[in-house]
């Protein structure tokens, strides 16, 4: 078939060619060396100074034998004989990106390629190595902010771009280390503007493109053709661990805000909207009156939030905020994020059949009641679980729903009697020996009764798990 396809293709060509207007045939030879030589060097050129490489170092521990744990081989050789199997340490080394954003020496790349690093050393395009630190890494939205002592100097940088001005097929350039070989320049097209990659960040909101990105290009720069940073390359979908022409930019708008939230020495406050909803279906849409499927079906508020004092009721359709056109909870999350606590901001809502707007303030989200961080210890099935108080400050720090209630767990210790249970992070507890627990120190107090019998309820993925100890 394929054969076919390419023989007949000369004709079809001939004959749309003989049946098309004369105009429309008509060639011309370049007339200037300028339509020769279209490139995109002059760009690369002005930008490629303000991309550097980064290396990170890491120290591991390794054991060098399986059996420096097993009693019987300690019975003949001992502890320490000759070391034999003593821990010892290894330097893993890792790279990527990174992406001069003030000429002071402030540099963004992903958190995850320096999380762990005990050592980070900036490339410099021109080859020179200094040493960063750390000024904020921020795991929700896999995005990092390092300090490099520039003894004064002016380093070339890059302005950001309004990324929500980007529209699909615009030019972009990512330029980065894959790798390792060093810097690098592809180019293509962005792919989607508000593209959901699940598993990359808290923030599934990213720029897609099909310039080629690879392994030590993340961090790295997505470039207009105006010069400024549209986003920075954070992730690939792919099959083979090469580029497929499918990669993901955290929005510059994001980075923005980190960027600023880094400078501000305050950390990250996001703003909240104090309600809770899911996704507009066809279905949803047909049977509520809207012409296509869009927005957010909000369906909880918190009580004297800002979405609540604002007008929101349980049954609107959240569209859009600030002219920003709305699809998923997850687009909700991320515009909301990408804006600042102590403005205003407009929210275009669907109700009975017509469009509304409110404005609602924002505000970083209460800690109502206080995490109340606890490690549960002693002769109980639960022992060895960390927990705390849910609140919407938590849930927002944890990118979970915000208005869940409870006691939540956090980390379960290897080996403990929590984890024995099968206890998760994540697990909401219920009920402890037929009393309900609504609060760390209600969940003490009741574990810290001396008993034969436990039992245990918990909630993990809305389903109530119960389980008797003895």
């Amino acid at each position: 078939m394929r054969k076919f396809l390419l023989s007949i293709f000369p004709l079809i060509f001939l004959l749309t060619a003989a049946g098309a207007p004369a105009d429309a045939q008509k060639r011309t030879l370049p007339s200037s060396s300028a339509e020769i030589s279209l490139s995109f060097a002059p760009l690369v050129k002005k930008a490629s100074p303000a991309v550097v490489n980064i290396y990170t170092k890491r120290v591991v521990k390794t054991r060098q034998s399986p059996f420096f744990n097993d009693p019987f081989f300690r019975q003949f050789f001992g502890d320490n004989l000759f070391n034999f199997g003593a821990p010892r340490d290894r330097v893993q080394n890792s790279l990527g990106s990174g992406v001069i954003v003030r000429r002071n020496g402030i540099i963004v790349t992903n958190n995850h390629v320096i999380k762990g690093a005990d050592k980070i050393i900036v490339v410099l395009s021109d080859r020179r190595e200094l040493s960063a630190k750390v000024v904020l890494a921020d795991e929700r939205t896999d995005l990092a902010v390092l300090r490099v002592d520039t003894k004064g100097e002016r380093l070339p940088a890059l302005k950001l771009r309004n990324s929500d001005e980007l529209e699909v097929g615009d030019l972009v350039l990512a330029i980065g280390n894959p790798f390792g070989v060093g810097q690098t320049v592809t180019s293509g097209i962005v792919s989607a503007v508000a593209r959901a990659a699940e598993g990359v960040s808290d923030f599934s909101f990213f720029i897609q493109t099909d310039a080629a990105i690879n392994p030590g290009n993340s961090g790295g720069a997505l470039l207009t053709m105006d010069g400024r940073l549209a986003g920075i390359n954070t992730a690939i979908y792919s099959k083979s661990g090469g580029s497929q022409g499918v990669g993901f930019a955290v929005p510059a708008n994001m980075v923005a805000r980190i960027i600023e939230s880094a400078l501000g020495g305050s950390g990250i406050v996001s703003p909240w909207l104090g309600a809770a909803g899911q996704q507009v279906t066809s279905r949803l849409a047909a049977n509520l009156g809207l012409r296509r499927p869009v927005g957010v079906l909000i369906n909880e508020t918190y009580s004297g939030g800002p979405a609540d004092r604002a007008g929101v009721r349980v049954g609107d359709i959240v569209t859009a905020i600030n002219e920003q056109e709305v699809e998923t909870p997850a687009a909700l999350r991320f515009r909301i994020a990408t804006l600042r606590v102590g403005d205003r901001a407009a929210l275009r809502i669907w109700r009975d059949g017509r469009t509304r707007e409110l404005r609602f303030p924002l505000e970083k989200a209460p800690e109502k009641p206080r995490k109340n961080l606890t490690r549960l210890k002693g002769k109980h099935p639960l022992a060895g679980a960390l927990i705390a108080n849910m609140s919407p400050a938590l849930a927002e720090e944890l990118s979970i729903d915000p208005l869940k209630r409870g006691v939540i767990v956090l980390k379960v210790a290897r080996r403990s009697a929590a984890n024995r249970l099968g206890l998760r992070p994540g697990d909401y507890l219920v009920e402890v020996n037929g009393n309900k627990v609504t609060r760390v120190a209600a969940a003490k107090k009741l574990l810290g009764k001396p008993r034969q019998r436990w039992a245990i309820s918990i909630k993990r993925d809305g389903k109530i798990l119960s389980v008797i100890v003895e």
